[in-house]
């Protein structure tokens, strides 16, 4: 008896997230659209998540998949381990601390099955770590995106969307898994910023997205997320996703030149302020033309014996969250 194929394929990837992975399973189990199948994609995790799975598994749900990677192999390539095994029409991922609202497959579902469109994104909400929405925190971040203002309906510019104002959210977004596969998915051994490229690299091979103005999505901010071991990784990425790609279109080429110039500067001082001085010094006279006087700053404090560095760049952060303030209000 020949298998039956999901209409949905729903992907979550996860490492080390035991304690907030149930929630993320949970909101797919609890979609009013039942045509899916879950499946998880565990990237070498050595907490609990191997017997939470193995717990969960017992309860002989048919939609249910687990793939376990026994080693870290890195975060794109397990999210394309999922994608690889997905049999569905149209293919969701979504992070191991985030959840989907029960309405989310239905409602994107029923959009694609009636347009022409390759995938729809939509709206989301801002949780906490406690998974409580955070209303203002919410219409903020609808606002910095861009998607307060965009109209319902096929995106008219993709790549001015996508690219410059950065709309889309890759786990708020329901994709034709069929055109996923035309582009790739995601690049091999990427750890950040894959889905800034995946939504790039759709929009200039002539894909059209469609924004559904809806919140049916909930994504957590925690202290996971932070951190200068984390930040330096992040930027080491973005520099490499800002310099892969080249844009005919004059706009938006500026706006990529200036993104890279301001990420290599960001970059070169945190190297400096980790000790790295030789390559923080080349970043920041690559990056210096995105502030020429944090830039020289920089440069300066390079120059320094550790104890003052160390205070120079508290003195520097401490300003530049001064301007944020400033410029707030």
């Amino acid at each position: 008896m020949p298998a039956i194929i999901p209409k949905i394929s729903v992907c979550i990837p996860t490492h080390n997230r035991s304690h907030l992975l149930p929630e993320a399973i949970a909101s797919v189990l609890e979609q009013t659209e039942t045509d899916f199948e879950l499946i998880i994609c565990d990237d070498g995790s050595t907490d609990g998540t191997a017997a939470l799975m193995a717990q969960l598994l017992q309860f002989g749900d048919p939609r249910i998949r687990y793939i376990r990677h026994e080693q870290n192999i890195g975060k794109s390539n397990n999210m394309r381990s999922g994608f690889d095994a997905a049999g569905g029409q149209y293919f969701v991922k979504f992070d191991d601390d985030d959840r989907l609202t029960p309405e989310f497959l239905s409602a994107t579902a029923e959009i694609l099955d009636g347009c022409s469109a390759d995938f729809v994104g939509t709206d989301h909400w801002i949780i906490d770590i406690q998974g409580q929405r955070d209303l203002a925190a919410t219409e903020n971040n609808s606002r910095h995106w861009g998607r307060a203002d965009l109209p319902e309906g096929i995106v008219q510019d993709l790549l001015q969307v996508a690219f410059v104002q950065q709309s889309f959210q890759v786990g708020a977004t329901l994709f034709r898994r069929r055109s996923l596969t035309e582009v790739g998915f995601m690049r091999p051994n990427w750890q950040n910023c894959e889905d800034n490229d995946l939504f790039v690299r759709l929009a200039l091979a002539g894909k059209q997205g469609y924004y559904w103005n809806d919140r049916l999505m909930e994504y957590r901010v925690h202290a996971e997320q932070q951190g200068l071991q984390r930040a330096i990784p992040y930027l080491k990425d973005k520099v490499s996703y800002l310099a892969s790609h080249q844009f005919e279109d004059e706009a938006v080429e500026k706006v990529r030149q200036f993104r890279l110039a301001e990420t290599q500067l960001l970059l070169g001082l945190r190297l400096i302020n980790r000790g790295e001085i030789e390559e923080g010094r080349s970043l920041i006279q690559l990056g210096k033309t995105a502030a020429p006087l944090k830039a020289w700053a920089g440069l300066g404090l390079s120059f320094l014996p550790v104890h003052l560095r160390n205070s120079g760049f508290q003195l520097l952060r401490q300003a530049q969250e001064m301007h944020f303030k400033l410029a707030a209000n």
